[in-house]
């Protein structure tokens, strides 16, 4: 046992030994759940499912972290059919204690077959109908979807007793108390299933059900009692001889009994068979057709989710096109190509535009092709030099008449498309340092000592850095 408090193991004194906490009430509470606990197993050994859960209930109640009372509850919760609870007591469990615990063993065992999966979502699916089908006054088709349930999960209480109240309230009693032996072979002590028992019991046997003993009888009272089927028959003991017309006057009688019995009888049987048979092929059609209302509702929803996504496409595509139809950035190096070739000297030009082509690529976030790629690397390495030169010469003129906003972009561009220019980085770092950012100033400073190692702008620059207040 550890404490609670600063998590260090318990001694037998009442106190924490490491930070001195109280304790004892906290071990009161564990000791009451543990007990709880062992109470639970006790009973879930003898198959006393309802009050294993019961106990484990108050076990968890005192102690929520209990994860061993936790994982036989949900074990339990698995006996009895209840697959989705025993799911969520072991998924608690395995977030009270990530490592080390059999609860990961137990959820890889259902969600790692897919088969069993399946047969999970059929099971509550089709008990979920059974029920909807009794609210509806649909019984015979409730008893069809249990059925079902039950070929599907044998151990699901719940659907055992619903199917034994449908043959309760059919009067089909030996049905219904075939199906609460069931529950009592997986849960001996299920108070639900004992109540109905009783039930079925007393219509089984009505003599034995009742407090008070029947009165005895005189001899000319007497009869012979036997069980023939679900009937009981009964013929009296002492028929006195001489009575021949009698006798024939009761056999007529019975004749006509009997076969107003078989009318009254067996015709419902067969309207109730031929109404039970005409629901299932009614049953049948509707899961069809809902089934195909789903398929046609599904390829509907594909249908607008592909018109959606192509509307986006084109809407994306439109952005990426010029007026006539081309790609922007190649209609960009188009230009630039031809900048360069018509007039070479305005090389500013061509840097326009292959700025824009840079800044269309990073918004279009496309991959150029290889020829296109050639052509921009080929325009930049000719011109590069050139378009650096005519960039620095207007930073610097701006920066010696201390226009240092216009000088900074300049100088910027020009260290850009040349990074050997260590006199346009310096003069970049200055421009920063006299507008006031002094941040991007030391940035720049930096980079100077280190690309341009032992020059004197770099001697310049850790003098500048020292006087902003050393480097950061």
């Amino acid at each position: 046992m550890i404490c609670y408090q600063c998590g260090c193991n318990l001694s037998e004194h009442d106190f924490c030994t490491s930070c001195g906490a109280d304790v004892a009430l906290y071990k009161k509470i564990i000791y009451i759940s543990n007990r709880f606990y062992n109470e639970g197993l006790e009973r879930a050994n003898v198959r006393d499912l309802t009050g294993a859960i019961i106990s484990l209930r108050q076990s968890l109640k005192f102690n929520k972290n209990n994860v061993e009372a936790r994982n036989l509850l949900g074990l339990v919760y698995f006996e009895t059919g209840e697959v989705v609870a025993a799911l969520s007591e072991w998924v608690i469990s395995k977030n009270l204690r990530p490592k080390k615990n059999i609860a990961d063993d137990y959820i890889d065992m259902i969600q790692t077959n897919q088969n069993r999966l399946d047969i999970i979502n059929q099971t509550i699916k089709k008990y979920n109908q059974a029920l909807t089908y009794c609210n509806q006054d649909s019984l015979d088709l409730a008893v069809i979807q249990l059925k079902k349930v039950l070929s599907l999960n044998p151990r699901f209480i719940r659907a055992h007793q619903l199917l034994a109240l449908l043959y309760i309230n059919n009067e089909e009693w030996e049905k219904a108390k075939r199906e609460l032996m069931k529950c009592i072979e997986i849960d001996t002590n299920n108070i639900a299933t004992l109540r109905y028992l009783k039930e079925v019991d007393e219509m089984l046997l009505p003599e034995e059900g009742g407090k008070n003993p029947p009165k005895k009888r005189h001899k000319s009272d007497e009869v012979i009692k036997y069980q023939s089927g679900n009937e009981t028959i009964i013929q009296p003991v002492n028929v006195k001889e001489g009575k021949g017309v009698t006798s024939l006057l009761n056999l007529g009688i019975g004749i006509i009994i009997g076969v107003a019995i078989a009318v009254f009888l067996i015709l419902p049987a067969r309207v109730q068979m031929a109404r039970a048979s005409i629901d299932e092929d009614l049953r049948r059609v509707s899961e069809q057709s809902d089934a195909k209302s789903a398929t046609i509702d599904e390829q509907l929803l594909q249908i607008n989710e592909l018109t959606e996504e192509n509307d986006n496409l084109q809407k994306d595509l439109q952005a990426y096109l010029g007026t006539d139809g081309t790609l922007k950035s190649v209609d960009s190096l188009m230009k630039a190509a031809n900048a360069y070739l018509t007039e070479p000297e305005e090389v500013t030009v061509v840097a326009d535009y292959l700025e824009e082509i840079e800044r269309q690529s990073e918004e279009e976030e496309t991959s150029n092709s290889e020829a296109f790629e050639n052509l921009y690397n080929t325009l930049l390495a000719l011109l590069g030099p050139s378009i650096a030169e005519a960039y620095y010469n207007d930073g610097y003129e701006a920066y010696r008449q201390e226009n240092y906003e216009d000088a900074i972009p300049n100088l910027e561009k020009a260290f850009k498309y040349d990074a050997t220019n260590g006199e346009a980085l310096y003069n970049l770092a200055n421009a920063y340092y006299r507008v006031g950012e002094e941040d991007k100033a030391r940035t720049v400073y930096l980079q100077i000592i280190e690309l341009f190692p032992g020059t004197e702008k770099a001697s310049k620059s850790e003098a500048f850095l020292e006087e902003m207040g050393g480097e950061d």
